[in-house]
């Protein structure tokens, strides 16, 4: 029996068109993962290109784990080549090989979302823009937006002349790209925006992936922004065999920059692209699909389709309007008490799913208040931890000494005497000599009023020395890890403090070793070198 059998008639003739554009519209759990993986089987099979001629590319760390594991259980030997990714993971290895083509070192630091709103911070103190009237986090989201649509500081600035608003926005758009190049650090969106940049300024690279990528496949299809777009239609210039996968009924991040319009208009763009329609269901019950139907056709813009099913029927679907949030956490409450209660139901079977994190907070109190035990999944993201983000910068700052912002955090971290008025003379001095931060660090006799100041600052400076050394030296990157925890002062602060507190960042710490332990694991069983740059590469992704 061929492994295609099990596919029904669509998922196999998606499988087994291999040439030219595809789209392939795949409603909700009609099995989209499961098709892509065949047809990557089908390709190799069938010997249209090798494992690594092959490119899928996925919107989630969480997607493309799911398929690599799919790819690899599917194909066995070789199908570890499949070059299977998310867009900013595939964007970091293209610049890690190239950036050093447009002015970037290949060591650039990845910044978060709290790494960009600081500098927007200083941003708009240097600009005088008033924090009541602008919003750091609004500012962030419109120099995204504008990375997103292809739009860098000059055509931002143009488009803003004469909008009060807009040029206020652009000139913290200009000191922000100003202060990630000085740190030779890029956001998520650089990610993107610089690997399409270099691929239009050298057009040798393009070209290099064009003839590599004999295959292109994107997942999730409707997601995609301005930047994506342009990507994938780079990527796929070749030789043109492109399949994307998406479903226009599933389009809800426009807020994100998403724009419909790349899956609506796909047969305007690829005049000769075949399209397939997967419509089969496999994970609901009919009831289900059948109110899902009945709300979806009322979409103004979509490609018609119809989900079914040979699931059953399933229990009826319950709807409730309220007056208000109170009376609606009174009715989800008291109706998982009544499955306890004459259900014989736990509380453990009972999920309660909420749009924003605003609304947990009514719910909360009454679970409280009808002492129903509940527990909250979500919250801080471990990596915005402060001593996972502390020791993080530590690692930052001895990979890439530029990184400002890395060095401004941890320079007092645990607290050894430099304070606010040391760093700002120290920052002065760089901004003065146009130098970095870390530089002036290693300048410090010759910066003036520094005072008791400057003896502790010699020794932050001797000890980023020293684990620079460390990590020349060491075999493994445990073992230097380990030893900045102990150089630094910071393991033994915490557990100097000994309260709960500081015994829970403890075990945060042993996490991020854990984490480690198997980001070196990973790379020695696939043959290769586990490095400082590919870890923190790979905790910012």
């Amino acid at each position: 029996m061929s492994i295609y059998d099990t596919l029904n008639d669509k998922q196999q003739e998606a499988c087994f068109h291999t040439e030219g554009a595809l789209l392939l519209l795949a409603g909700a759990g009609s099995g989209k993962t499961r098709v892509l993986t065949h047809r990557v089987a089908y390709i190799i099979e069938k010997n249209l290109a090798k494992p690594w001629q092959i490119m899928a590319i996925t919107f989630t760390n969480k997607a493309a784990k799911e398929m690599r594991e799919r790819v690899d259980a599917l194909i066995g030997h070789g199908g570890q080549d499949v070059w299977v990714s998310t867009f900013h993971s595939s964007c970091v290895r293209f610049l890690r090989r190239d950036i050093d083509k447009i002015g970037y070192n290949k060591n650039f630091t990845i910044y978060d979302t709290d790494d960009g709103k600081r500098i927007i911070r200083e941003a708009m103190k240097h600009h005088n823009v008033d924090p009541k009237q602008f919003k750091e986090s609004a500012i962030l989201s419109a120099i995204s937006s504008a990375k997103n649509e292809l739009l860098g500081v000059d055509g931002y600035k143009q488009n803003a002349a004469g909008d009060f608003r807009k040029e206020k926005i652009a000139n913290c758009f200009e000191f922000y790209q100003d202060r990630l190049k000085k740190n030779n650090a890029l956001d998520f969106d650089d990610l993107l925006f610089y690997t399409v940049e270099l691929f239009r300024l050298r057009p040798d690279i393009l070209e290099h992936y064009q003839s590599k990528f004999k295959y292109v496949m994107v997942d999730e299809y409707q997601d995609t922004n301005g930047v994506q777009f342009k990507l994938v239609s780079q990527l796929a210039g070749g030789y043109k065999n492109l399949c994307v996968v998406g479903d226009d009924d599933q389009s809800i991040y426009k807020f994100r920059g998403a724009d419909i319009t790349n899956i609506l208009d796909f047969e305007k763009v690829y005049k000769d692209a075949k399209v397939i329609k997967l419509e089969q269901n496999y994970r609901s019950t009919k009831t289900i699909l059948d109110a899902a139907n009945h709300v979806i056709k009322n979409n103004s813009r979509r490609k018609e389709k119809r989900l079914w099913t040979d699931n059953a029927t399933g229990d009826s679907i319950r709807f409730y309007r309220t007056d208000n949030e109170k009376q609606e956490a009174q009715i989800v409450v008291q109706d998982i008490l009544g499955n306890i209660n004459s259900g014989g139901k736990d509380y453990s079977d009972h999920a309660i799913l909420y749009r924003t994190n605003a609304q947990s907070r009514v719910l909360e109190e009454r679970l409280v208040y009808e002492n129903v035990l509940y527990r909250i999944f979500g919250g801080t993201n471990f990596y915005q931890r402060k001593e996972i983000k502390d020791i993080l910068c530590y690692l930052r700052v001895i990979n890439n000494s530029v990184d400002d912002l890395a060095v401004k955090r941890i320079i007092n971290v645990p607290r050894r005497g430099i304070g606010n008025t040391s760093v700002e003379k120290i920052n002065q001095y760089a901004a003065m000599y146009n130098i970095s931060f870390y530089e002036a660090v290693a300048q410090i006799e010759s910066i003036p009023g520094m005072a008791r100041g400057e003896a502790r600052v010699k020794e932050f400076h001797q000890l980023i020395r020293s684990l620079k050394t460390d990590l020349e030296i060491e075999e493994n990157l445990t073992d230097f890890f380990k030893k900045v925890l102990v150089k630094t002062g910071y393991q033994r602060e915490l557990e100097v403090e000994g309260t709960d507190e500081s015994k829970g960042r403890l075990e945060n710490i042993g996490e991020l070793v854990s984490k480690l332990v198997e980001f070196e694991l990973t790379k020695k069983e696939a043959g290769e070198e586990p490095t400082l740059d590919g870890f923190l590469e790979e905790v910012a992704l």
